[in-house]
């Protein structure tokens, strides 16, 4: 397995195409709009340029991870020598869908088709392929080229002979993968999702505010990064997304997301992509309470 294809150049699809490219991979970085790319790359250098000036990598090891990755805006020729496509487009269950019937037609049969969803059924989006046993769930953590974990989700009829192949290439990567079944959230969202959910209950309640809430968790429970910090740094809208799978696949009130949540991605304040959430972000105010108005 050497030739790489990560559909998606943003926050997620950036890093997972750093961390394959610089572990020796040969990376086609595909999105629809060009400058979506270039706004990829350009992270990945920045990230390259951290990484050099912390001394834990070489200038030849920056410019040989560059060489190895090349552009796409379309599917079709990004992918057809890939023996292994990873997509991380948005966390939405008709877009992957679309996407992983393009990539069925156009990709070689032998070619593992894998997804990056933070909750998505696997066993859903495999169903719309004729290779439902080579569709996997790599789940990466933000931000990719530092976490070490990744879940890897197995569908109704992911094969053993997938599974192992995409264990021992995260572990290529110099990650820690493990492996779970194809629940909503599957393990770490299952889990971290209702807590963030319920930190902003506590708010919404008005039992503390944002910094109280966080610091709380920080001293407390030795959290490195407060709930609702967190929370403005995965982007707002997509634990909105997230819980709403959730509640959908349980059908159960205890992942019903928060009012105050649905709300504030309504007024468009997502958190650290849109400059505002539960901490203002703008002029690199990183600390300024905004979510008082929503109350």
């Amino acid at each position: 397995m050497k030739n790489i294809a990560v559909i998606g150049a943003g926050t997620m699809g950036n890093g997972i195409a750093h961390v394959f490219a610089q572990n020796g991979y040969q990376v086609n970085l595909i999105d629809i709009s060009q400058d979506a790319i270039d706004r990829g790359v350009a992270t990945i250098t920045k990230n390259l340029m951290r990484l050099l000036g912390k001394e834990r990598i070489t200038e030849q090891d920056k410019e040989d991870t560059l060489q190895n990755i090349s552009s796409y805006t379309s599917i079709s020729e990004g992918v057809k020598n890939a023996d292994l496509i990873v997509e991380a487009a948005t966390e939405n269950l008709n877009l992957k869908l679309k996407i992983f019937r393009e990539l069925d037609q156009e990709a070689k049969d032998s070619c593992i088709l894998a997804t990056n969803t933070s909750s998505i059924s696997i066993t859903e989006i495999a169903a719309v392929t004729k290779r439902p046993d080579k569709v996997i769930g790599m789940h990466f953590m933000n931000p990719v080229p530092i976490m070490k974990l990744i879940e890897i989700i197995r569908g109704y009829s992911t094969s053993d002979e997938v599974t192992e192949t995409i264990m021992d290439l995260s572990r290529k990567l110099k990650k820690s993968p493990v492996e779970v079944n194809d629940y909503p959230g599957f393990v770490a969202n299952r889990i971290l999702m209702p807590m963030l959910n319920e930190s902003i209950e506590t708010l919404y309640n008005g039992v503390a505010g944002v910094p109280e809430i966080d610091t709380v968790m920080k001293l407390g429970m030795a959290h490195p990064m407060g709930p609702l910090q967190l929370a403005d740094f995965i982007g707002l809208d997509v634990c909105l997304s997230i819980l709403n799978v959730m509640y959908d696949g349980f059908k159960n009130p205890k992942y019903a997301p928060c009012p105050l949540l649905v709300n504030m991605v309504k007024a468009g304040k997502l958190g650290i992509k849109s400059g505002e959430g539960f901490y203002d972000y703008s002029e690199s105010r990183r600390a300024e309470k905004v979510s008082a108005m929503f109350l």
